[in-house]
C-alpha cells in the first residue's frame, strides 16, 4: 500500500494548491470566452425546461439523447444502471450533457469506483473554466470530495472539502449540487455537509458564475504518466492487473438536473467571465 494514502487531500491542498491546479488539469474547452483571440465563442445551448430533466440509467443504453458519450467510452448497462468501467490502461469512461444550465440543482444515485488511484467524478464545468465537483479517491472507501473553481483559478487552498460517507464504492448514495448566484451546497442523500457563500470566493470573483454542462466519468489520476503531484492527490500509483483489482467500475443509476435559469442558449457579451456578462435567449420555456 503507497504511503501516499496517509495523506488528506485537504491537507496536500493547502500545501500544493500553488504548485499544481489538480482538477483544472483534466478540463478543457474549445473556446474560451475570456480569451480575446477567440472571443466571440458560439452560443451555449440552454436546457430549456422549467422541471427536471431525469436519466433512468437502469432503464438501458440510450435513454436520454441529451448525453454525449466520449470517444473511446462504452457504457456497459444493468439493471442497477450505466457502469463506467477501466478494464485498461488509457480508458477515461465519461460522458457530458449536451446543454448547459446557468445555476441549478444536479442530484447523481451512484456508486464510486474503487481501485488505488483511480478517480471517480461529478463536474459542473463552463466555458471559461469555472467549475464545481464531487470527487472519489478509489483508495479511500469512507471519503468524498468537494471543490471548486472560479475561471480555473487553482490557487485558492480553502476550495476543497473533505466529506464522510459510508462506503461509497458499496453503497448507494445520492450526491447533490445545488448552485444559486448566492451559494453552493453540496448534499449527501438529502444533508447539506458543505455551503459556500459566494462572498466566500474572494469576494465572489472565483465563485463560480457561468453556464456550466454536467460531466461524470472515472479517470486513472494514479497513471505513471501523471505527474508526482497528480498520482499524490490521487491516492497513489495505479498498477493496471487483475491482482491489483482491474476492472474498476463505477455505476451511476440515475441523474436529476434543474436549470434556475432555463433558456434555449447563454451567449457572454463580453470577456471577463461574470454573471453580468450572460445574456439569454428563448426563455419562454415549459
Amino acid at each position: 500500500m503507497s504511503s501516499f494514502n496517509h495523506f488528506s487531500r485537504g491537507a496536500m491542498a493547502a500545501v500544493f494548491a500553488a504548485l499544481i491546479p489538480l482538477s483544472t488539469a483534466q478540463l478543457t474547452t474549445s473556446c474560451n470566452p475570456m480569451n480575446g483571440s477567440q472571443f466571440p465563442c458560439p452560443a451555449n445551448t440552454g436546457l430549456c425546461k422549467t422541471t427536471a430533466l431525469v436519466t433512468d440509467f437502469s432503464s438501458g443504453d440510450d435513454v436520454d439523447s441529451k448525453w454525449v458519450v466520449a470517444d473511446g467510452t462504452t457504457l456497459k448497462y444493468t439493471s442497477d444502471g450505466a457502469d463506467f468501467t477501466i478494464s485498461d490502461r488509457y480508458q477515461a469512461p465519461t460522458i457530458e450533457t449536451d446543454f448547459y444550465i446557468f445555476y441549478g440543482r444536479v442530484s447523481v444515485a451512484m456508486k464510486s469506483s474503487p481501485g488505488q488511484g483511480i478517480v471517480s467524478s461529478v463536474t459542473l464545468a463552463s466555458d471559461v473554466l469555472d467549475e464545481i465537483d464531487w470527487e472519489f479517491l478509489g483508495g479511500n472507501n469512507s471519503m468524498v470530495h468537494s471543490d471548486y473553481f472560479g475561471k480555473g483559478n487553482g490557487t485558492v487552498s480553502d476550495r476543497e472539502g473533505d466529506h464522510a460517507v459510508t462506503t461509497p464504492v458499496d453503497v448507494w448514495h445520492t450526491y447533490t449540487i445545488d448552485w444559486t448566484e448566492k451559494k453552493i451546497d453540496w448534499i449527501i442523500d438529502g444533508v447539506t455537509v458543505r455551503t459556500l457563500d459566494a462572498t466566500d470566493a474572494l469576494g465572489g470573483a472565483n465563485f463560480p458564475q457561468t453556464p456550466a454542462k454536467i460531466r461524470m466519468g472515472t479517470w486513472a489520476g494514479g497513471d505513471p504518466e501523471k505527474s508526482y503531484w497528480t498520482r499524490l492527490w490521487a491516492g497513489g500509483n495505479t498498477t493496471y492487473s487483475e491482482e491489483a483489482g482491474m476492472p474498476w467500475t463505477m455505476t451511476v443509476k440515475d441523474v436529476s438536473i434543474t436549470n434556475y435559469n432555463p433558456a434555449e442558449s447563454y451567449s457572454y457579451t463580453d470577456t471577463t467571465g461574470d454573471s453580468s456578462s450572460i445574456a439569454k435567449t428563448g426563455t419562454a420555456c415549459k
